[in-house]
């Protein structure tokens, strides 16, 4: 049984690091459109090998990793979106055109800067994204994100991030690879959430609306680049980089994501269109996220 822990250290440490991060984003920033080191590879995004670190740079070990899927109208999605950037349409088996939007909860158990190892953080996190493309690339658009630490104020300030608090309680069991309990609650606003799975044993393989296992973990799995909208209005992107993950498929029991609804991009009962754990793998972030001109 796992629960969420969360360890603190004085905000001064994670303020220098973030302030001095943000005037190298300056820097980074591109006119041009070429908004991170990862994009610019241009490569199969399973065959990135793992960068050399910057400074600043985030490892972190994720535990209790879900992407819960659902099918949206791809009008619906195309509102959200700034101008340059278009839904990913797949068709389902049944006909139906169809974009995908994910809630991904994990347990951040040891986030830690590149150039300070020794100060480490634990906490609860939920990514709301969607996957679209931009200037014809796949990549994910972030809506926002779930926080459970009080740091959430640091980079929410400092970077513009479109983070937000919460309060979240995971109760998972794992036997080897396999989730046999995964119940999670949140508070936070208009995010809140409430998700329990079953376990199963069944490998993601292909899923519906898509050609191949590997098209299925490009698109949902292993997005490498991600945009949003910054609390002042500016676009924003960083890039992240994880080897490629051994997920399995889950059966729902309860799904409930606020934020996808209060959007309107689901409905209250909507059945979700893919459950995947695992039970921990690393990310490597990439920052001071740019800002997109």
């Amino acid at each position: 049984m796992s629960n969420l822990i969360i360890e603190t250290y004085p905000d001064q440490i994670l303020t220098k690091f973030w302030t001095e991060g943000s005037e190298a984003a300056k820097i980074r920033s591109n006119p041009q459109g070429a908004t991170n080191r990862m994009e610019t590879r241009g490569v199969d995004p399973f065959s990135v090998p793992r960068p050399p670190y910057k400074w600043c740079d985030v490892v972190t070990t994720l535990a209790d990793f879900a992407i819960i899927t659902y099918a949206v109208e791809p009008t619906a999605l195309a509102q959200y979106l700034p101008p340059g950037f278009e839904p990913d349409v797949f068709t389902l088996a049944d006909g139906s055109r169809t974009a995908f939007v994910s809630a991904v909860p994990f347990r951040d158990l040891d986030f830690r800067f590149a150039c300070a190892t020794w100060a480490r953080f634990a906490f609860g996190q939920t990514n709301y994204r969607a996957y679209v493309k931009y200037r014809g690339k796949r990549c994910v658009w972030f809506f926002g994100t779930s926080l459970a630490t009080p740091l959430v104020n640091i980079p929410r300030h400092i970077w513009q991030l479109p983070w937000h608090a919460a309060q979240m309680q995971f109760n998972t069991t794992w036997n080897g690879s396999v989730c046999t309990e995964y119940k999670l609650e949140t508070s936070s606003g208009k995010a809140n959430a409430k998700l329990e799975l079953l376990p199963s044993v069944i490998p993601a393989g292909t899923l519906d609306g898509f050609k191949s296992a590997d098209e299925t973990s490009e698109v949902l799995t292993h997005p490498l680049v991600g945009y949003f909208r910054r609390r002042d209005g500016k676009l924003g992107s960083y890039s992240v980089w994880h080897e490629r993950l051994n997920l399995f498929k889950a059966e729902v029991r309860t799904a409930q994501f606020d934020l996808f609804v209060q959007l309107g991009l689901v409905t209250r009962n909507q059945a979700v269109h893919s459950a995947l754990v695992q039970r921990t793998t690393e990310f490597v972030v990439q920052l001071p996220p740019c800002i997109v001109q």
